[in-house]
């Protein structure tokens, strides 16, 4: 009996021993594999295509060295941040099939983790007057290294597209040569007393920084003749004031294959600010000669007021001239657009005309039909009156276009002769005719009527955290600029990557509404003045007819009319005041029917799948 007890417990132990290995074995089998559902809409915490793509590529080991301080003093969201960056970097290993590799230090000080921290870029940032956190990454393949020294929690959104971009830095080291050509300041300038303006930027545009980042940028000059053999891509942001000549090493350029993305403005509100001795005069720009020769043309002195694409976050006194794009004004199905939703371009024009033989052109961007083109003297001048004389085209227009197939030159007669002669009289030299005069294959060139959408205010907030320059980007428009320079010099699969980041889903409906009660708010403001401009005139006809002294003495005639003048006003003001009400009362109600369906929705529908599996559960036992 006794030795049948001992054998019971002995088979007990084995057996809670066994299980408990076995409880341990399939908890560590499953602790391998990571299975995440991401239910946002784009996806946002699941890896891109474009990421998958550069890690599948990978034919050398890479090494992620990942620091953080896990002390007692790193406060609790940190740690947080820190666990959601493990996770992807997890991601990232699972998805290189082995060809990623992760190290995770803690940089406590003097210890071996801080000199590795320190020799890898990783600097300490300040959380409070005693204490500092590290918190970073490294990325190796063979000699090449790339660190991101500050993993900010408000660059969440672009943690995957950093990642992903320092994995393609290191494993592919040699970087095109980018061209930019401007007639602004945008690689930076000396500080000046005399021009402390507003708009004055000392730093270089944060496109040309970023796109440092990952490729050669080199500066061409407004003035050059010829463009050098190793720029692959020239970009071109307000050529204002350019000479044929220029204008003819573009054209040459195109002709040998390079790529071109070309920015003019019709106001360039920049070139306004960064140079006041422009005075009231246009600071338009624009390609002349190359544009004839497409086929195309843009109206220097008129720029696109749109209410229906308004942009909500500047003033509403001048929100009509900042063009707000998404995804209807978008040509879909384009790679560099990938999930790119929200575009400002500010005092943009139109592009008009049509291609000539052997090309073809594809709108990008457009104006909603709720717009006009107006005179850009007067949108800059008076914003207000702008929008109070608005008067709906009922047309898209064409802000940005793309040209493809075979280019022909703008100059059949060779290079055009320099207009700095100082004898004034042609040359007798035979013109020079080793030039191209068609591409010898198919090209493309991307268009743009506007050149401010590339400076920083309309792209990023910039913070500064822990002495950092932290970017946060509140439009797509760094990255498209981005994304069409990689796609046609670069890495495209990194255009997945950072696109999602800036994803913007705008109330689409109660932006309509309120552009169609503004329409009538404006008819009834319109109605306003040119009853007031009526009866004024009335009032000034009527003091005209007096003599002498009677001029300062208001007649009856004058005083019923001036009484009709108030009366007019209060009236008007009354009908003003019920259309903002009910422009209120519109949109309060259908944001209003929004917030409870999107916190009362789901719970009720849970509810009621919980209670139809119920009522089926209980009648399936009813009829066993």
């Amino acid at each position: 009996m006794k030795n049948k007890r001992i054998e019971t417990l002995l088979y007990s132990s084995v057996g809670i021993v066994a299980m408990l290995v076995l409880l341990i074995a399939i908890n560590f089998i499953i602790g391998t594999w990571r299975l995440r559902v991401d239910l946002t809409d784009e996806k946002a915490y699941t890896l891109s295509e474009g990421t998958k793509k550069i890690l599948s590529k990978l034919d050398t080991p890479v090494k992620i060295r990942f620091y953080f301080s896990r002390g007692e003093e790193t406060p609790v969201f940190f740690k947080n941040y820190a666990q959601r960056v493990e996770d992807l970097l997890s991601e990232f290993k699972q998805a290189s099939k082995g060809k990623i590799t992760i190290e995770k230090y803690d940089p406590q000080p003097d210890t071996d983790a801080e000199d590795a921290a320190n020799a890898d870029g990783i600097d300490p940032q300040p959380l409070t007057p005693t204490a500092s956190i590290r918190f970073g990454l490294c990325i190796s393949c063979l000699d090449q290294k790339v660190a991101i020294p500050y993993l900010a929690p408000e660059r969440e959104r672009l943690l995957e597209y950093d990642i992903a971009r320092a994995i393609s830095r290191v494993v592919n080291p040699d970087r095109p040569v980018i061209g930019i050509m401007s007639a602004l300041p945008i690689f930076g300038q000396p500080t000046s007393q005399f021009m402390p303006r507003a708009g004055q930027n000392q730093e270089p545009w944060l496109f040309v920084s970023e796109l440092q980042r990952d490729f050669t940028v080199r500066k061409v000059e407004m003035d050059i003749d010829k463009i050098d053999d190793d720029i692959k891509t020239l970009v071109v942001v307000h050529p204002k004031n350019i000479s044929e000549k220029t204008q003819f090493a573009i054209d040459q350029f195109i002709l040998k294959g390079g790529k071109l993305i070309v920015c003019i403005d019709p106001v360039c509100v920049m070139d306004s600010q960064a140079n006041p001795m422009t005075g009231g005069g246009q600071p338009s720009s624009t390609l002349d000669k190359l544009l004839k020769a497409w086929g195309l043309d843009i109206d220097g002195s008129k720029v696109i007021v749109d209410m229906q694409c308004k942009s909500p976050r500047w003033d509403p006194k001048i929100a009509h001239l900042i063009t707000a794009l998404s995804r209807p004004n978008m040509k879909q199905d384009e790679v560099f657009f990938a999930q790119l939703d929200n575009l400002l371009f500010p005092f943009a024009g139109a592009l008009t005309g049509t291609p000539v033989e052997g090309l073809k052109m594809d709108v990008l961007l457009k104006s909603s039909t709720d717009s006009q083109l107006v005179d850009g003297f007067m949108a800059r001048l008076s914003t207000e009156q702008v929008a109070k004389e608005f008067k709906p085209s009922g047309k898209e227009h064409n802000i940005a276009v793309r040209l493809t197939g075979k280019f022909k030159t703008a100059f059949p007669d060779g290079k055009p002769e320099d207009s700095k002669n100082e004898d004034n009289e042609k040359k007798s030299e035979k013109k020079d005719e080793n030039f191209l005069k068609e591409g010898s294959k198919e090209n493309t060139v991307y268009i743009f009527a506007d050149a401010d959408w590339l400076h920083d205010i309309f792209s990023v907030n910039v913070q500064q955290i822990f002495g950092q320059k932290i970017i946060i980007p509140h439009s797509g428009n760094l990255s498209l600029v981005q994304n069409l320079v990689e796609m046609l010099s670069g890495d495209e699969n990194l255009i997945n990557a950072r696109s999602r980041a800036t994803m913007n889903r705008p109330f689409t409906r109660i932006r309509d509404i309120q552009a169609k009660a503004e329409a009538r708010f404006l008819e009834e403001v319109k109605k306003l003045e040119e009853e007031r401009a009526n009866v004024q005139r009335r009032i000034n006809e009527l003091q005209a007819k007096k003599e002498g002294n009677q001029r300062f003495i208001l007649s009856p005639e004058q005083k019923a009319e001036l009484k009709k003048l108030r009366e007019t006003e209060a009236q008007t003001a009354r009908k003003l005041k019920e259309v903002r009400k009910e422009l209120r009362k519109e949109v309060d109600s259908l944001q209003t029917t929004l917030k409870w369906l999107n916190i009362a929705g789901m719970p009720l529908l849970v509810s009621i799948f919980g209670l139809v599996v119920a009522i089926y559960n209980q009648k399936r036992k009813a009829a066993k």
